[in-house]
């Protein structure tokens, strides 16, 4: 199927009811680290916007996620959306936006937004974060806000829908066992809120 026509049916999946929660849980770790819920959170946490954001090569969609570095406040050295914290009178969108810039060098005019999955609470940092799903018309040139990206990783959509690519671990996190479901990309693992929200999104596209 050209890309193209991936990309518009994609935008009719995200713009049609969600299974929001539900799916989300899938990839959570056991156990869960707090139960509050974004419905319950969103007048009480720190919001922030994330972008799932996709470009073709080769007639194939890739997904572009970055490895945070160890200078990062939260979550150093895991993989992640582009994205980050709303400023004051921004809304998260926004924020996704102007975050991808500052940390991809990929401008907002490029993106085209899609629409926007199911927010969710991350009780660790108590953020709620809102993904949008967004598309470029062609590989990006990337220019890396170094203290905070350590690595930029393209995934195919193809390599995501497929279960093969599901794992679980036991990880020892903060002195306790959780399991610990990742989705596997060559030598990275993603998992926690990146692998929560991708979990929705490849329910609601698997279908196309």
């Amino acid at each position: 199927m050209n890309w193209k026509k991936k990309a518009s049916l994609i935008k009719k999946a995200v713009n049609s009811p969600k299974p929001g929660l539900k799916s989300q849980l899938i990839m959570v770790t056991d156990p869960r680290p707090g139960h509050k819920t974004y419905a319950e959170m969103k007048n009480k946490c720190k919001k922030a916007g994330v972008l799932a954001l996709f470009f073709p090569r080769k007639n194939e969609l890739h997904l572009i996620l970055t490895r945070r570095t160890e200078m990062v406040q939260y979550h150093p050295n895991q993989i992640s959306f582009p994205g980050g914290q709303c400023e004051p009178n921004e809304n998260p969108l926004e924020a996704g936006l102007r975050e991808t810039q500052e940390e991809l060098g990929i401008p907002p005019e490029e993106i085209k937004i899609l629409g926007e999955l199911t927010p969710l609470y991350i009780p660790p940092s108590n953020y709620c974060i809102y993904p949008a799903v967004g598309i470029l018309g062609k590989p990006p040139t990337y220019n890396l806000r170094v203290k905070e990206v350590a690595e930029v990783i393209e995934i195919p959509l193809v390599h995501l829908l497929d279960n093969k690519n599901i794992r679980k671990e036991t990880w020892k996190l903060k002195n306790s066992e959780f399991k610990v479901p990742f989705y596997l990309y060559e030598k990275h693992k993603i998992w926690g809120a990146t692998a929560m929200a991708l979990a929705e999104f490849l329910e609601i596209i698997r279908p196309l």
